[in-house]
């Protein structure tokens, strides 16, 4: 069954409305609350007057920091991000940033509740914010911790000042990623409510037991008396894999009013409350020989955190090991601005650090007079440069190679703003893609029903990406029995452990354990006499057995990521047409061809990276997030102003797989898709927009102002 393309088995219930979001929990007598927030950006709360709100219509509560109840640790017991961060809980009345939650109003209706939350009056000690990236960057410091807790903050091979200063060739710019929101369709919610002290939430997340664990320890209770739930998510894209603030304000508003409390962020709220891809600066410098052979690459990434927590975009990793370079340097600084703390955003340190080394090697290549392909074959790493690791597996050349068959780059002409299509001129540009392949400790349950179907349990998370079909795959092929007579179960904190859905780990980790899983049954039946194909003798079996039939499975990494170094790789390919008077740019084609192990379903999989690309494609031409400097207040925090494609903005897109058979990697030999489909996407296309108009962009987003700024510059 693995590989086939068969259609998502939750699908009908997507698009008949049948499929359960957080929000819509059928909860008897459930209260509404909607927050209050502050509107400076950096102070304390002077006084608040909530007398009209409590006395508003059908108000059951008015929490500030005057009346909330105390939390274990002040509030703050964060575990290891991103599970758990330092959150705005009225635990005192400091303002951090604009947008902070300084209140929260619970009503019986939604209508009332929102109501109400307006009425509440505040006055400011204010302070002026720092909130600008290019303002603040004097007070960068070096990032010292290690980067998802395993990874050494900086890095450093050879001698690259003396490299650099002896290339033949050198290309020294400063490229930078502003502040990116990732408003996924579904808004963050949450509904709590408690039995006793027992706490059950209905939360939007990525990570159930992270939930469960941070905000039992928030609450000072044992961890088996939370319990989370989550059948299905509207996208996240990295933001839903920590709980943030109103998910635990949810459960101290329904303790409060004794009833169960729903809090669904706003389009608005979903800026600052609930993490974004940091703003970047990064300041890069690539060396070579004439003949294209690199030999020094020195990359100094800046990214923005908060001021009360610290979290990298982690921009220099790929830098490391991409190509082989014998001098290398990198090097993560933090600024601390008046804003809400960042989080993972898709493909996140990768997605920003490829714009960065990618435009830089294509300005080389550029110098050089070396094709850009050419060039990066030159510097092809058969091994890991950085650790010497060698590959689990490679085929990055083979993606190149179809990857520019399929988008037709030997049709280019290396000079720029020499192709036109009428009064258009036509650019190609391409960069390479690339994602780390890990996987952590899971187990699933495997059960035997009455009626002959297998119930596999894992809780793991559908966020859209076609968890619930990839996994009965897996159980089915395992188990030898029709895709039919397997019911997945994910999505709650009662089902066996599983980590979060995030890096690309989902089909890595939960894979193999639902593979265990059902291989051990599958053990199981044939020791009791049964084929598991044989559906009557499996309704016998149960009938006689009295209750189901039961297995587990386990499955974790070992000593190969001691031996390996274990990647996805890709090549992005891109044409674009820029209008020579407007400076309007238009992708017209970009082609995808991908390395990433065993493939598990060939249509969700093409879905995924083609979801990807759009992704990248919407943070080279549209995404930014913008900050009033006076205020602190985001100002297009809605979906008029804060630009996304739609789908006249979406082109041709060509995604291609390069088989490949990875026996280290995991026993599946899966390796993860859902973050490599964005990185290499922007530096493609402002590679791209340079070939079509001469124009380099080095600051995303690309827009025609800065087209038209330097006409044919």
């Amino acid at each position: 069954m693995i590989g086939d393309s068969i259609d998502r088995i939750d699908g009908r219930l997507k698009v008949t409305g049948g499929a359960r979001y957080s929000a819509e929990w059928p909860i008897d007598g459930l209260a509404y609350a909607c927050l209050a927030q502050s509107s400076i950006a950096r102070g304390m709360v002077a006084a608040m007057d909530t007398s009209e709100a409590a006395s508003s219509p059908g108000v059951l509560l008015v929490m500030t920091a005057d009346n909330a109840p105390a939390l274990a640790e002040h509030g703050r017991a964060a575990v290891n991000p991103p599970a758990g961060r330092e959150l705005s809980l009225l635990q005192d009345r400091a303002v951090r940033y604009n947008g902070e939650p300084i209140a929260v109003v619970v009503a019986a209706t939604f209508e009332q509740a929102t109501h109400a939350a307006s009425l509440v009056r505040v006055t400011y000690h204010a302070d002026p914010p720092l909130v600008d990236m290019t303002a603040a960057l004097p007070t960068a410091q070096p990032y010292r911790q290690k980067i998802l807790g395993t990874i050494e903050p900086s890095s450093h091979r050879g001698d690259p000042d003396a490299a650099l200063a002896g290339a033949a060739a050198r290309v020294e710019a400063v490229y930078t990623t502003p502040l990116e929101t990732h408003n996924a369709l579904e808004p963050h919610a949450t509904i709590a409510t408690w039995e006793g002290d027992r706490l059950t939430l209905y939360d939007s997340t990525q990570f159930v037991y992270g939930v469960r664990r941070f905000v039992a320890k928030t609450f000072g209770l044992p961890d088996d008396h939370v319990t989370v739930i989550s059948k299905f998510a509207g996208g996240a894209f990295g933001s839903k894999g920590s709980a943030w603030s109103h998910v635990v304000l949810a459960a101290m508003a329904a303790r409060q009013v004794n009833r169960p409390v729903k809090l669904v962020l706003t389009r608005r709220q979903m800026f600052g409350l609930v993490g974004a891809r940091p703003y970047t600066v990064q300041q890069v410098a690539v060396g070579a020989a004439m003949d294209g052979r690199l030999s020094a690459i020195r990359q100094h990434v800046t990214s923005s955190t908060s001021t009360f927590e610290d979290w990298v975009e982690s921009a220099s990793l790929q830098t490391r090991m991409l190509y082989d370079v014998p001098n290398v340097v990198t090097t993560q600084n933090l600024v601390r601005l008046n804003v809400g703390t960042p989080t993972f955003n898709r493909g996140p340190g990768e997605s920003s650090g490829t714009f960065a080394l990618e435009s830089a090697l294509d300005e080389l290549a550029a110098a050089l007079k070396i094709d850009p392909v050419e060039l990066r074959l030159k510097n092809y790493a058969e091994s890991d440069p950085e650790t010497g690791h060698p590959w689990s597996s490679k085929s990055l050349r083979q993606c190149y190679a179809q990857g520019a068959e399929r988008i037709g780059w030997a049709r280019r002409d290396p000079k720029p703003r020499s192709m036109r299509d009428g009064d258009q001129l036509i650019g190609l540009g391409m960069a390479t893609a690339t994602y780390p392949a890990r996987r952590m400790p899971a187990s699933a349950r495997a059960r035997l029903m009455a009626d002959g179907t297998v119930t596999i349990q894992a809780a793991t998370h559908e966020l859209g990406t076609g968890t619930y079909t990839v996994m009965t795959q897996v159980a089915a092929d395992a188990l030898g029995i029709p895709v039919d007579r397997v019911r997945f179960e994910l999505g709650d904190s009662r089902l066996p452990e599983n980590p979060i859905s995030a890096g690309s780990m989902t089909a890595s980790s939960t894979g193999p354990a639902v593979d265990a899983a059902a291989r051990a049954l599958r053990r199981q039946l044939v020791s009791m006499g049964v084929d598991p194909a044989d559906d009557e003798g499996c309704r016998a079996l149960v009938a006689k057995n009295g209750e189901p039939v039961e297995a587990t499975g386990r499955a974790q990494p070992g000593r190969e990521a001691e031996e390996y170094s274990m990647h996805s790789f890709g090549a992005v390919f891109a044409e674009v047409g820029v209008d020579p008077d407007l400076g309007q740019i238009r992708v017209r084609r970009v082609v995808g061809a991908y390395g990433a192990g065993r493939i598990l379903n060939g249509k969700t999989a093409r879905s995924q990276l083609v979801g990807g690309l759009v992704y990248g494609l919407a943070m080279a031409l549209f995404e930014h997030t913008l900050i009033d400097p006076r205020t602190g207040r985001y100002v297009n925090a809605d979906l008029a102003e804060y630009l996304v494609p739609v789908n006249a903005d979406v082109p041709d897109i060509d995604v291609l797989f390069v088989e490949e058979a990875d026996a280290h990697v995991n026993p599946l030999g899966v390796k993860g898709i859902g973050e490599i489909g964005t990185t290499g996407v922007t530096a493609a296309v402002a590679n791209a927009v340079y070939h079509a108009t001469g124009v380099r962009v080095r600051d995303l987003p690309i827009t025609l102002d800065k087209l038209l700024e330097r006409p044919g510059a």
